[in-house]
């Protein structure tokens, strides 16, 4: 359940990044159709992406964003081979974390 998959697609001066983020994101409010009791919350709650070890983007999140979100931006001042790092934290303090460089094969 842990998975980030990373496309990055240079644009002139910015490249183009897009991240899916394999994540439940319940709620809390969703009944369960077996007990009708509401499914426990379990969401991503920060989303931080790293450009070469520097932050790019601090994001708070909250259950208004569906299951396996999917995220795009453009990244000024980024060449192929610079290091692209996402991590992710819920708000049952699992984590996750993913890197790709800009260019290498797949991306696109």
């Amino acid at each position: 359940m842990t998975g980030i998959k990373i496309r990055t697609k240079p644009q002139g001066d910015k490249t183009l990044v897009r991240l899916l983020i394999e994540h439940p994101m319940e709620t809390g409010r969703r009944p369960d159709e077996q007990t009708g009791r509401p499914v426990p919350a379990h969401y991503i709650t920060q989303l931080t992406v790293e450009h070469n070890g520097r932050p790019a983007v601090h994001g708070l999140l909250s259950t208004a964003v569906s299951r396996n979100p999917y995220f795009a931006f453009r990244l000024g001042n980024a060449r192929p081979g610079d290091l692209i790092r996402i991590a992710w934290v819920d708000n049952l303090g699992q984590h996750a974390s993913a890197e790709a460089r800009i260019g290498e094969a797949g991306d696109g």
